[in-house]
């Protein structure tokens, strides 16, 4: 570990546990335990301030399958946490409003209960976020149909389907059969593009490799391409490349690819990652090379960018539709509110300028496995003529 890495966990160690202090001292007393009671919810925060971090070191630095099942318990815990912290946010900004309101109006509240009745609750909305979050990150991701309108699309190219897969995450808890199941669901759908934006690993080709060969299987009759995401870069992109392309995808860096559905031209491009430059200059994303000399008379003109903020430099080079992922759609509450310091869009498909752009929700997961108010998704996008 670098000394940067050292001093940014050490920092999130300082962080995390304050944020521990702070929940327990927030409901532990309010919540009317007795004294085993409390004993036992103190020591089950100190487990929690433990595990998390223990959590996220254990996949790197313990050999399967330790390293795996530490993951497992530590990421389900940050998940239970960070729901807990949000909630109990929560509860005391509505405590103080009900205080307020109480001091203007007069009438006496019996507080006492409130507080016990309102930190009880807490603790049991954050495990039912947790138990119901963690059902839908682990089912197969939904198929999500969305029609796009393209102006001047060619009558032939009506219908034609590109299926967007973003963001699996193949991890410690992430295995083959997540991503057999995602495979056998994609190729049921027969599209005539395979799309991967990105993200498909965490963790190197040499743990991974196995995992995330049934990627391989994927079968189009126009291909299946992928461009990288910020986690092929955390986890070693060159390799990563090179084991994409040994399984038969078409890796796009910078470049596209021109096909011909019913003799028609359509191009496919895709960018590397907006944060490559910052591993390799020489592999900065640039949406420019990615389209130059390209058919001028293609339509659609496709881009392939893991971040939504690629749309900014592409939308004016005339590109037709950018297909991207990385927000997963905030993935669990709150966190979709705060994609958008980041990204202009969370999920969805948007209008900028004169292209579309759509951003999935995500077909695996990162982090805790936890999925709520924002469902992973497998994307079937169908080009309509605009009418």
């Amino acid at each position: 570990m670098s000394l940067r890495q050292s001093s940014f966990f050490l920092r999130f160690l300082t962080l995390g546990a304050l944020a521990h202090v702070y929940v327990g001292a927030r409901l532990i007393p309010d919540a009317g335990l007795d004294g085993p009671g409390s004993a036992t919810a103190v020591l089950l925060l100190i487990l929690s301030c433990i595990l998390i971090p223990l959590g996220m070191l254990a996949r790197s630095s313990v050999h399967p399958p330790w390293g795996d099942r530490i993951a497992w318990v530590g990421l389900i815990a940050m998940g239970l946490f960070s729901s807990l912290f949000v909630l109990t946010v929560l509860r005391d900004a509505l405590l103080l409003v009900t205080w307020l309101v109480s001091l203007a109006t007069g009438p006496g509240l019996p507080w006492i209960d409130l507080r016990r009745v309102s930190a009880i609750a807490v603790a049991a909305l954050a495990l039912a976020a947790t138990l119901v979050g963690f059902y839908n990150a682990r089912r197969r991701a939904r198929v999500v149909t969305v029609e796009v309108p393209i102006r001047g699309l060619p009558t032939d190219l009506d219908g034609f389907t590109i299926v967007q897969i973003s963001d699996i995450h193949v991890g410690p808890t992430i295995k083959r059969r997540y991503v057999q199941a995602i495979v056998d669901a994609v190729n049921e759908l027969s599209p005539d593009v395979i799309a991967i934006t990105g993200d498909v690993v965490d963790g190197s080709v040499e743990q991974l490799a196995a995992q995330a060969s049934p990627l391989g299987q994927l079968r189009a009759p126009f291909g299946v391409y992928l461009v990288t995401g910020n986690h092929e870069y955390y986890s070693g992109a060159a390799p990563w490349v090179a084991e994409f392309r040994r399984m038969g995808l078409r890796v796009l860096m910078n470049e596209h690819a021109v096909i011909h559905p019913a003799g028609l031209p359509v191009v496919v491009a895709g960018v590397t990652d907006y944060s490559a430059g910052a591993f390799d200059p020489r592999q900065r994303s640039n949406p420019a090379a990615a389209l130059a000399g390209a058919p001028a008379d293609a339509l659609p003109k496709i881009l392939l960018a893991h971040q939504p903020r690629s749309a900014a430099a592409a939308a004016p080079l005339g590109y037709t539709l950018q297909l991207s992922g990385h927000t997963h759609g905030g993935q669990f509450f709150p966190w979709g509110f705060f994609v958008r310091f980041q990204q202009p869009y969370t999920a969805g498909l948007h209008r900028l300028g004169d292209m579309w752009v759509y951003i999935s929700r995500g077909t695996g997961y990162w982090g805790p496995p936890k999925r709520l108010g924002a469902p992973s998704e497998i994307t079937r996008l169908r080009l309509r003529p605009l009418r």
